[in-house]
């Protein structure tokens, strides 16, 4: 099957806005707001490419910038038209993020590429959708790309729940080093940092922040779902002030890499 048809079949079924909305999936998407509000400047243009049913560019549309949106999967478009409100300024198309060719070089003074890296499983892949989210940011603008972590998911995945016995999933992971490889029907792309470090090295690009976004929030859930706001309020305060710990940073199910244009 191809990889489209896989990512409509599970985005069709799949309330990644319920996901970002729940007191833990809330973690994630307030560090991503942190920092990409920490580059905000009035009457920036902002492009979001993979923007899902459009939990990030709605919130920016609503603060009064200017959001172009490009997403691949017809479902997600759908919803993300029904969530807009009339006061956005806000566009939505179908579009890949490894072929942005309706675009001028140099639009855009941030842009986002906070999900299609989840679901590109080729070097070859993986850069053209760097490539592109750069090549159509303003020289000295930002882009901010989301990666999904390695070791969080062999951790919770492959020992919490047990998986790692089961003979499909022990057979994609390196039994001495415990990398997991993917294809697309296992839907998501699993990095460490040195594999990220390796994607960037032959971009002309000034790293800013290399931030785990939700650290050990999904290892404790239930326990963050269950705070009152002052304990949740006290659990933003640590995450913030940990999150782009290098010690710590790679147990974090989610990275998400800040970084300047040349």
């Amino acid at each position: 099957m191809e990889t489209k048809k896989i990512l409509e079949n599970f985005y069709g079924n799949y309330d990644e806005d319920g996901r970002l909305r729940s007191q833990h999936g809330m973690v994630e998407f307030l560090t991503t707001m942190r920092y990409i509000e920490r580059y905000l400047k009035p009457g920036m243009q902002i492009l979001e490419i993979g923007a899902g049913t459009g939990r990030y560019s709605h919130a920016l549309a609503r603060m009064g910038y200017h959001v172009d949106a490009v997403e691949l999967v017809e479902h997600n478009i759908e919803v993300f038209r029904q969530n807009t409100l009339s006061v956005e300024e806000i566009t939505v198309t179908q579009g890949d993020a490894r072929d942005l060719s309706g675009i001028e070089d140099n639009c855009y003074d941030i842009t986002l590429l906070l999900g299609p890296m989840y679901h590109l499983f080729t070097e070859e892949d993986q850069k053209k959708a760097l490539s592109e989210a750069i090549r159509v940011t303003k020289s000295g603008g930002i882009i901010c790309a989301a990666y999904c972590g390695n070791d969080a998911t062999i951790v919770q995945f492959c020992f919490q729940r047990g998986m790692i016995q089961n003979e499909r999933y022990r057979s994609l992971i390196d039994p001495v080093t415990f990398k997991a490889g993917s294809d697309p029907s296992e839907l998501f792309q699993l990095y460490r940092r040195e594999e990220i470090d390796a994607l960037m090295a032959s971009f002309d690009v000034i790293r800013l922040h290399f931030v785990g976004t939700d650290l050990a929030t999904n290892y404790m859930r239930d326990t963050i779902d269950a705070m009152d706001e002052e304990m949740f309020q006290l659990y933003l305060q640590y995450h913030f002030s940990v999150c782009e710990r290098g010690d710590l940073v790679g147990a974090s199910h989610h990275f998400l890499d800040v970084f300047r244009k040349g």
